[in-house]
This record gives structure tokens, C-alpha cells and sequence, in this order.
């Protein structure tokens, strides 16, 4: 391997830890009317599912013996003690690590050696339920399997008494090359969750003696999308899904953010710098004029942008953002900042006019050092990678990629062609393998009783939340104008991806969901919480300095929003309902 291809692999190795990007044909969803509701309509009745009944684990080590499943390989089976593994600084109880591969090969196509690797955490104290995890970025490593139960680690399903499975989807490694096996490509998108699946309630089988009673999928960010998609596919095998920040539209999304570098790099005062050409203080100065317009739209002066919708039909980005009359000094934009960022803003488009993706509302997010870096970073050491070797076809060759040259000299019309493409070698293009076959058609998960949470930040800037917000108005639209008896959408005011932001970005929605699916109890809000000072998530460095540590808010069931009730403080989610 020469020293050029080990730089690449240097440069790609943040991928896996990361989430990339998603898409819509909408110039401006976020901006169009909510489908009306008929009047006084009544939602059909839908079935109800039962309820979980636990049991509890006998034997962990002999598990490696009594496992037995076609083209599986069990490698270790781990007591783990009560408080060995912490999240969040709560101990997790007592349960058994289960270790393993599945169908192991070697590529015909690239030579190495591949297998679908996993974990498994079986609880002494299971509650009848199962888990997948799903992970986020390319995947590539099998991550702790804890279950996250939303935003920042509030809480975990294996806490709760889940059994949890967490893989690396059919690949191991934190670069994108994988992609240059066409099998490997189809696991990564969709192909490991229906192998891993049974796999995984035969070993609950086994160990507890009864299958799951009801199983639960979900994970942000590409984490999202993996949920998102099993619920088109394998809605049979699922009874809640868990999605959040979803890049369901992962390879358009990526290809938007390689035209936003594009451009930013165009805007840069330092050449080669994409930061340069949308500083912080110049985002400050946007995400302040935003708060100026649409704070207190929700009848709270509280930092916080809770209408979305309203904001992007009262905001004007040349209008309400001063223009710049000679030196940029943090204090205004240029018009070419002004002309290329509202572009960017309201779509990025092809070199031949076509909308690669969707539009992204201006938010109270814009300023943080994580929005910065999915914009200027995040396109030429992740997007670039995984759009030249997961999704083109065909594939770029290793051994001369530079992702810097790949992003800045693109041609995205060029680009789009071999995201759609298709070959002997490779069968399936990256839109059928990555995006859920119809992604508003969710009779099979809706007529069996189960049920979907959905939420997004709205400050996301890599995974819009005017895409899941169109794809909700979308199925509603399929569902005679109402979705809310068994999928419900939470947008995040200000959170960016998955977390932080001047956002209340921790919140628990696993327990809410299981509510839902086996009680029937409709989640009507969810409360989150920021994360000041003292946190054991972990502290958020993007909360402003005048917030309560502790701050709460309700996240609303869209189109609702929360609105302050005129009395009480504006730091507790008690202050505000959902309207």
C-alpha cells in the first residue's frame, strides 16, 4: 500500500464514529402548509399488541455450546457483574456479553475477508423484550450494545432490562472501501438487519427459553435511516421504531454537502479554508437575527425557536441580515455570502439546475462548533469517501483518491448519475440499497399495532429536519391526512446532530414508545431536559450562559408546537403546552 492510499485512510478514519447525509425534490417543504385534517374524522382502531412478560437468565459461559444457528459462529459468552459497565454514570445490572460472526466469506470481488460481526447483552433480569441497535456512520465496529433510549444517554434499554444487539453491519473498519464489494454494500444498507434479526430471537430463544414478546429497532443518525428502513422492510419482524435525526436519504444528503463545500469554498477569504467563507462570528450574526424574528413567536423570549414553520415565512435572510459595503467584519455578509448561503439553504442544486436534495430551515443552531464542522470538515474526510466508494458505481480507485480534490472539483451532476447507476457487478444502485422502498407506505407496520417515534433536531446541518418534516407531511397525506395513531414526528428546537446546540437535548422517548405499542398510551409530548453544568452525559458546550442548567421543555407531536401558557418560568417544560 502506498503512502498516499495510508493518508487517505488516515483522513476517512472519523467516518465510522459519524453520521453523513439524506434528501428531498422539495425547494422549501418546511415552508409549505400542513395537510388539513377532515373534521371531527375518527382514526380507525388499530390492533393492540400485548405486553412484554420477562424471564429470567440461567447459565451465561455455556451459551457458546447450546447457541446453534446456520452460518453463525459464537466466539464468547461473558458474565458481566452488576456495575461493570457504566452509562451516564448509572450502573448497568448483571447480564451476559454474547460474542459472534455471521456467514463469513471472502470478497470475489476484492479479496478480503467479510462476516456480519455482533454482540449481544442478555439481561439476568430480561423483560421479555429485544432491541436492535442500530448504529450510526458506516458502521464498521461493534459498538457497546447498551440501546440508546433517545438523545444522550438519559437512559439505556439494557438498563431497562432489554436483551440488545449491536453489529458492525457486514464490514469491518472505520474507512469506506468496503464498498468496493457489492455484498458488503448491500449489508451496510439493509441486508444485515434481515440476517441479524432472527438470528438474534433464536439466541434470546435459547437462552431464556421463549422468544422476545415484542421487539424494538432504533438509532440517530444513520442509526435513523437503518430504522427507518426496517420499518418499510421488515416491518413484520418489529413492533416500535425508534428514529432519530434519520439520514434516510443518506447518498443525496452527502452529495448536498459536497455542493455546500463546494460553494463555501468559492465564498472562503482564506483559499483552501471552507470556514472562511461562513465564519463563526458571521453564523452568530445569522443564527441572532433569526432569534430577533422568530423567538418569541411561541410567546417566550427564551432563546429557543419552537414554530420552525412560522420562522422560515417570517425570516428573510437579505432582508433581516445587514450587507456587508466593504470589508467583512463579522458584522454583516457580503452579497455573494448572502446569494450562495441562501442557495444552500433553500436547496443545493446540480451544475444543470436539478435539486440534489432538500431545503434546511435557519435556525438558533448555526453558531456551534458541531454545526461547522459537518458543513466545512465533514465533505471532503467523510462525505467524499463514502460517496466515491459505498455509493458510485462504479466505485473510484483507492489507490489515487483525494477526497479534497474529489469534493472541490466535482461535478454533481456527474456525481448524482453514479449514485443512480447500476451494474453487472453492482446490481443495485445506492437509491434502492440505502432508501427505504417507499418510505411513506407503512400499511404492514401500522395494521399489526406497531408503532413509530420519530425525532430531529432542527438545528441538524448535515440531516435536515425539513426532510423528515416532508416525509411526515407525506405520510399523513397517505393516511387520509392522519398518521398519529401509529407514528408520530418530535422535532428538536435548536438541537444539531443527534445532540447538542442551544437545545434541552436529553430525553428518554424508548419509554414513551413501549407505552405506546403495548399500552396503547398515545405519547402526547416528551420531556427533554439540556444538559448544564453537573450533567452525567456529559455537560453540552452550546447552551447558552443565561439557560438553567437543568432547563425542560416539552417536545411537541408535529404539526403541534410548545407554547409558553403566559405564566411560570421559562426554564421548566410546566411553563408551556403543546398547541
Amino acid at each position: 500500500m502506498n503512502t498516499r492510499h495510508i493518508g487517505i485512510i488516515a483522513a476517512l478514519s472519523a467516518v465510522s464514529a459519524l453520521g453523513l447525509a439524506g434528501c428531498s425534490d422539495n425547494d422549501n417543504p418546511v415552508t409549505q402548509p400542513v395537510p388539513p385534517a377532515p373534521p371531527a374524522q375518527t382514526l380507525p382502531q388499530l390492533p393492540q399488541l400485548t405486553p412484554a412478560v420477562g424471564a429470567t437468565l440461567g447459565a451465561c459461559a455455556d451459551l457458546v455450546t447450546r447457541i446453534s444457528y446456520p452460518d453463525t459462529t459464537i466466539t464468547a459468552a461473558n458474565p458481566i457483574a452488576a456495575g461493570t459497565l457504566t452509562v451516564a454514570g448509572k450502573p448497568v445490572p448483571a447480564h451476559c456479553q454474547v460474542t459472534g460472526q455471521m456467514l463469513r466469506r471472502v470478497s470475489p470481488v476484492d479479496g478480503r475477508n467479510y462476516a456480519i460481526g455482533f454482540e449481544m447483552r442478555l439481561p439476568l433480569n430480561w423483560n421479555g423484550r429485544f432491541f436492535y441497535q442500530a448504529n450510526g456512520g458506516i458502521d464498521g465496529s461493534v459498538v457497546t450494545a447498551t440501546g440508546p433510549a433517545g438523545a444522550s444517554p438519559l437512559d439505556n434499554a439494557l438498563n431497562q432490562g432489554f436483551a440488545v444487539i449491536s453489529s458492525d453491519a457486514g464490514h469491518s473498519g472505520p474507512t469506506p472501501f468496503f464498498g468496493i464489494d457489492p455484498q458488503a454494500r448491500f449489508d451496510y444498507g439493509y441486508g444485515a438487519i434481515g440476517k441479524l434479526t432472527p438470528m438474534a430471537k433464536s439466541l434470546i430463544r435459547t437462552a431464556y427459553g421463549k422468544g422476545p414478546d415484542r421487539s424494538y429497532i432504533g438509532g440517530c443518525s444513520n442509526g435513523g435511516r437503518h430504522a427507518m428502513v426496517a420499518a418499510a422492510r421488515y416491518a413484520d419482524q418489529y413492533d416500535g421504531f425508534l428514529v432519530g435525526n434519520p439520514g434516510y436519504r443518506l447518498p443525496l444528503a452527502a452529495v448536498a454537502n459536497i455542493a455546500g463545500a463546494k460553494t463555501y469554498a468559492s465564498l472562503a477569504s482564506t483559499p483552501g479554508d471552507l470556514a472562511t467563507g461562513f465564519t463563526q462570528a458571521e453564523r452568530l450574526l445569522v443564527s441572532n437575527a433569526v432569534l430577533g424574528k422568530c423567538d418569541a413567536l411561541d410567546g417566550a423570549t427564551d432563546g429557543m425557536v419552537q414554530d420552525v414553520g412560522a420562522c422560515q415565512a417570517v425570516f428573510d435572510l437579505n432582508r433581516d441580515v445587514p450587507t456587508c459595503t466593504s470589508t467583512r467584519d463579522g458584522t454583516c455578509l457580503n452579497p455573494a455570502q448572502k446569494t450562495g448561503i441562501a442557495a444552500l439553504f433553500a436547496g443545493a442544486k446540480t451544475e444543470s439546475g436539478a435539486t440534489i436534495y432538500t431545503s434546511f430551515p435557519y435556525d438558533a443552531g448555526l453558531a456551534t462548533n458541531g454545526w461547522a464542522s459537518w458543513k466545512f470538515s465533514a465533505p471532503i474526510d467523510r462525505d467524499s469517501g463514502a460517496v466515491a466508494f459505498i455509493w458510485s458505481v462504479p466505485p473510484s480507485d483507492p489507490a489515487t483518491f483525494n477526497g479534497r480534490d474529489f469534493v472541490l472539483n466535482a461535478n454533481l451532476d456527474g456525481i448524482l448519475a453514479r449514485i443512480n447507476a447500476t451494474s453487472s457487478t453492482y446490481p443495485e444502485s445506492a437509491i434502492s440499497f440505502m432508501l427505504p422502498p417507499n418510505a411513506t407506505n407503512l400499511a404492514t407496520l401500522k395494521n399489526r399495532g406497531a408503532k413509530m417515534m420519530v425525532y430531529h433536531g432542527t438545528s441538524d446541518p448535515i440531516f435536515s429536519s425539513d426532510d423528515t418534516r416532508a416525509w411526515y407531511h407525506a405520510l399523513r397525506t397517505a393516511n387520509d391526512f392522519d398518521a398519529s395513531n401509529f407514528a408520530r414526528y418530535f422535532p428538536v428546537p435548536g438541537m444539531n446532530h443527534c445532540s447538542g446546540g442551544p437545545a434541552t437535548d436529553q430525553f428518554d422517548m424508548l419509554t414513551p414508545l413501549v407505552n405506546w405499542v403495548e399500552k396503547g398510551q398515545a405519547p402526547d409530548s416528551v420531556i427533554a431536559s439540556a444538559r448544564g453544568a453537573g450533567n452525567a452525559a456529559g455537560v453540552n458546550a452550546d447552551l447558552p450562559a443565561n439557560w438553567s442548567a437543568t432547563r425542560t421543555r416539552p417536545l411537541c407531536p408535529f404539526p403541534k408546537v410548545a407554547r409558553y401558557k403566559g405564566s411560570g418560568s421559562i426554564e421548566d417544560a410546566a411553563s408551556f403546552s403543546c398547541q
